[in-house]
């Protein structure tokens, strides 16, 4: 099967579009600037070789009242075609038009109905196979709408036995295999528009362990960890097959790494990357765990750090990434997510300073592109792009493939 992905390293723009816990809708990709600069953000991408960009369509932009409207993502779609950069939809960011819960079982069936008439839409736009995450992150999904309330109106029960107001509870379990359903019924919706595509199943890997002083918590450490492969197991039809999953749903799979992705049970104690903490498991092994399980192509499809920290978590990544190729482990390709920086869901003016290019009022202010190149951050990526392409064939010295 010929390579799904058109350069290694990829670059991914912030894109959830849900309710925030203020009651705030959100719309990342345009609080990023990237909705307004399109052109410019697709020229300064292919400048530095990353010919494969993650966007997201967002159905809650998308959809009001069963009434679709593309143009949004059409847009991005014209114009990334026009500097030659391959588009990875994500159909489902969170977000939700509003007459659509989590919570109700006719949910997959309005959300196949709205992936057939995306493939429809966006596929005209595509060179080649395109490639569909049918829902960003089912496992962070049903975490938060039934432990948190970062997403309105979903939360947890408070000590009185109610939610607070306007929020609805939810079970985990439920809403993940809910969101599954979805995925699946998704991908039939698809491929029954579009036979070429290709779907990218992206789920955060963690690491748990119990706390220093409790090794009799191991086993419920081993429990915790395992429930990150509910998602993929279900897709795949290994657990809950009632659902519907097969083999060749589970197409190729996208890890999301960050740094606070491991931590201790119960305490939930972080194990924290800048101080070293010796109990974190590296990347090349959870890469390697992924692979074993599922034999299916990966791309570590997020990965970022904040402010100073970037380079050096860059650097690390790419030398664990490439130790998982040399062990044999078939990784695809980086997605430096974001590669544009982006806002905090719940305090719009507090920047993460995680991106390659950094948001830059002042030249936003003098009607110029919005973004400012982090020196360190880019000199890190450039000697990496010159040694790490994950493929046989030759890179040029961008980065990008040459066939």
């Amino acid at each position: 099967m010929d390579e799904p992905f058109r350069s290694f390293w990829m670059g991914g723009i912030e894109g959830a579009d849900h309710i925030n816990s203020q009651q705030v809708p959100l719309d990342m990709t345009a609080a990023c600037g990237h909705r307004q600069h399109l052109d410019e953000d697709f020229r300064q991408l292919a400048a530095w070789g990353i010919r494969s960009v993650r966007e997201s369509v967002g159905w809650r932009l998308s959809e009001c009242n069963g009434h679709m409207d593309l143009r949004g993502a059409i847009d991005i779609a014209r114009a990334a075609r026009a500097h030659g950069i391959q588009v990875l939809w994500t159909l489902m960011h969170y977000g939700t038009p509003d007459d659509v819960s989590l919570l109700d079982e006719h949910f997959p069936d309005r959300f196949a109905r709205f992936a057939a008439r995306a493939a429809i839409e966006l596929g005209e736009w595509t060179e080649g196979p395109p490639v569909y995450t049918p829902v960003n992150e089912i496992s962070f999904l049903s975490w938060a709408v039934s432990e948190t309330r970062m997403l309105h109106p979903y939360g947890p029960a408070t000590a009185q036995g109610d939610a607070m107001a306007g929020s609805t509870m939810a079970d985990g379990f439920a809403v993940k295999r809910r969101l599954v359903r979805a995925v699946l019924q998704g991908i039939d919706a698809i491929r029954s528009v579009d036979s070429r595509a290709r779907f990218l199943h992206v789920e955060p890997v963690v690491h748990v362990v119990p706390p220093a002083d409790q090794p009799e918590l191991q086993s419920l450490a081993d429990q915790v960890s395992s429930y990150q492969w509910q998602a993929w197991d279900m897709i795949a039809g290994r657990l809950e097959p009632d659902l519907g999953g097969s083999p060749d749903a589970l197409d190729l799979i996208g890890v999301n790494h960050y740094h606070n992705g491991q931590w201790e049970v119960v305490t939930e104690k972080r194990l924290h990357w800048h101080l070293a903490d010796p109990r974190r498991r590296a990347l090349s092994h959870l890469l390697s765990d992924v692979w074993r399980r599922y034999r299916r192509p990966i791309i570590l499809s997020e990965t970022s750090h904040i402010g100073e920290g970037r380079a050096a978590w860059i650097d690390e990544v790419a030398r664990e990434v490439q130790q998982a190729l040399d062990g044999g482990v078939p990784v695809h390709g980086i997605c430096l997510y974001p590669i544009f920086d982006r806002p905090d869901w719940e305090r719009a003016d507090h920047w993460h300073h995680s991106g390659l290019w950094d948001h830059c009022p002042m030249a936003l202010q003098a009607r110029q592109w919005p973004r400012r190149l982090d020196l360190s951050y880019a000199s890190t990526l450039g000697r990496w792009q010159a040694r790490l392409t994950g493929s046989s064939r030759t890179p040029n010295r961008t980065g990008t493939w040459i066939p």
